[in-house]
C-alpha cells in the first residue's frame, strides 16, 4: 500500500479591501449578479462573475424551480453565458458568492461538486487555469490558483 496526500494552497485574504482592483472588480460583479437571482424556494442567493482574457466581465446568477433537479447553479449561468457569447475566450477569474435571506453568509462558499466539474472542463479545454476568488456575503476572500485544485482527482475526457 502506497499513501499520497494532496493539498490546495488557498490565499485568505481578510475582507475584500485587501485585494487588487482587477480581482475587487470581479467580486462586486459576482455580488451584483445576486440580484439576478431567481431563489424563492432557498432563499439563498448566489452570483458569480468572470473576467475574460479580451477584458470582459460576465456574470451569472442561481435559478431555482420548485422541481429542484432542474435548478441551475450561478456557476453554470455563468459559463453557459460564456461559451455563448465568447466561444474562444479565456477565463482567467471567477468569483462566487452568497446571500442568503435567513442568516448572514460570512464565510466563503465553494461550488458545488457538478460546478467543479464543468469549470475543470473549461479550465482543460483552454489549456491554462482559471483562478478562483470566494467570499460569503461578507468576510474573508479564499482565492485558488486553478480549477484543479478544488476538484484534485478529477475524471476527464482523457479517462474515456
Amino acid at each position: 500500500m502506497r499513501k499520497i496526500n494532496i493539498g490546495t494552497t488557498i490565499n485568505i485574504y481578510d475582507s475584500q479591501d485587501e485585494l487588487s482592483q482587477n480581482l475587487l472588480e470581479i467580486i462586486l460583479e459576482a455580488r451584483a449578479a445576486l440580484d439576478k437571482s431567481h431563489s424563492p424556494y432557498s432563499k439563498f442567493r448566489v452570483g458569480a462573475a468572470a473576467r475574460l482574457d479580451n477584458g470582459k466581465v460576465i456574470s451569472g446568477a442561481n435559478q431555482e424551480n420548485a422541481s429542484y433537479p432542474l435548478c441551475l447553479c450561478a456557476e453554470m449561468v455563468l459559463l453557459s453565458a460564456i461559451s455563448s457569447t465568447y466561444p474562444n475566450a479565456k477565463i482567467e477569474t471567477i468569483a462566487i458568492t452568497a446571500r442568503s435571506n435567513n442568516r448572514t453568509i460570512d464565510m466563503p462558499i465553494s461550488p458545488c461538486g457538478a460546478c467543479r466539474q464543468t469549470m475543470l472542463e473549461f479550465e482543460n479545454r483552454q489549456a491554462s487555469p482559471i483562478a478562483i476568488l470566494l467570499q460569503g456575503e461578507i468576510g474573508p476572500v479564499y482565492q485558488i490558483s486553478a480549477v484543479s485544485d478544488l476538484l484534485p482527482v478529477s475524471f476527464d475526457g482523457s479517462l474515456l
